[in-house]
């Protein structure tokens, strides 16, 4: 049986402008025509869309929660997040692919020095250039601050040598925001590079053999002895570790949005399908023990969005929202692993096949888990906001 039927979509949202309504308009035909259609076949050939990714920057949105004046969007962190859940509905390689390019332009829109900004940031937000960020490295993930990729001041210039692991586009990106050791042990010896991707001595492994996510490259990326001119340092010296955490917590919620987006897009999925899919002369979607599931997921998906909302409202006012967004990720990554778990369920044997989403959906949602900070990293987060340890 091969994708018999179309999903309906549950989307309807208050939306704080007629821009934001306009934006997400935008972004739902172009989901319609140009990913969703490709996303299963590009998925099961490890094919990275890059032109697509090309479209929306030129379409303008790539750089939406950035300042119009540099060739962004304006647009808050409300919104944009929205956009991210509708383009992860649609294809989650797109839509964290979207974020992980907004977390990698981070450090010079919001620490770069104004020259920076105006010579650099609008190439990175037009649509042209993608990004990356390199923080991890294969011995030190959740322990960041253990980072040993080195950078020596050699004049005008870094001399870079080292190694970082699970760089999303690493391969296909066109600069990196590179955490490096300037100085010594810890957080306090880490500086950020804005490093072009062609510079010499800069190279990229073979992707990774992922359970999903196929189409989004996750590689390792080498630095040896790459001179970097020293005006590429966004911020001063030490000030990297301090960068990196509040990129972080913009991220979170890039990543608690697309989850919103893969575990809506399974609902929607699972829906459609109970509603014509018949056994014992009647839709399945009448019998109580699958239409309690299908309440359950719907509700996750609408808690989980709402709390994304809340956390972003947050950093749009000017608030703190690093335990908010911690909890978003949280909540809203492990709900996405519950809900497409059940939509596989509601489709029965078929959900375990290929010829529907769900299950593709299902080994999607495991990573949201693990990225920009493992769910027991944001436990430890939230644990110790609340308690000042």
């Amino acid at each position: 049986m091969s994708q018999p039927i179309r999903p309906v979509k549950t989307m309807d949202r208050q939306l704080p402008s007629e821009e934001a309504a306009d934006l997400l308009a935008l972004t739902r035909e172009l989901v319609d025509r140009e990913l969703a259609p490709a996303a299963a076949e590009e998925e099961a050939e490890g094919r990275f869309p890059r032109e697509a990714v090309r479209l929306l920057g030129r379409s303008g949105l790539l750089g939406l929660p950035y300042p119009e004046e540099y060739g962004g969007g304006g647009q808050p962190y409300e919104v944009y997040l929205q956009v991210l859940e509708e383009l992860a509905a649609g294809r989650l390689t797109v839509g964290m692919g979207v974020s992980v390019h907004t977390l990698a332009c981070h450090a010079l829109a919001t620490f770069g020095s104004e020259q920076q900004k105006q010579d650099w940031l609008p190439d990175l937000l037009g649509g042209e250039l993608l990004g990356a960020y390199c923080l991890s490295e294969p011995q030190s993930g959740s322990d960041a601050a253990a980072l040993t990729t080195r950078a020596v001041r050699e004049g005008d210039h870094y001399r870079v040598s080292g190694t970082k692991a699970w760089i999303t586009h690493g391969g296909v990106a066109d600069f990196y925001s590179t955490m490096v050791r300037t100085g010594g042990p810890g957080a306090a010896g880490i500086s950020v590079l804005l490093i072009p991707a062609d510079t010499a001595g800069v190279s990229a492994d073979a992707p990774e053999r992922k359970m999903g996510l196929k189409g989004s490259p996750t590689a390792q990326v080498h630095f040896d002895g790459a001179e970097v001119p020293a005006e590429r340092l966004i911020g001063d010296e030490g000030q990297g570790f301090s960068i990196a955490l509040s990129a972080l917590d913009s991220g979170r919620l890039g990543i608690a949005a697309c989850a919103v987006g893969v575990a809506r897009a399974a609902l929607d999925y699972a829906v459609e399908y109970a509603r014509t899919r018949t056994q014992f002369g009647r839709p399945i979607a009448e019998f109580q023990g699958l239409s309690f599931m299908l309440a359950d997921m719907a509700t996750a998906v609408e808690a989980g969005r709402a709390l994304y909302l809340s956390a972003a409202r947050r950093r749009d006012a000017g608030l703190a929202f690093g335990k908010e967004a911690a909890m978003a990720k949280l909540f809203c990554t492990d709900a996405a692993m519950r809900v497409t778990t059940d939509a596989v369920q509601v489709l029965g044997g078929y959900g375990y096949t290929a010829d529907h989403p769900v299950e593709r959906y299902m080994r999607e949602a495991k990573v949201l888990q693990i990225v920009e900070g493992t769910n027991q990293i944001q436990r430890m987060v939230i644990g110790r906001r609340l308690t000042g340890a």
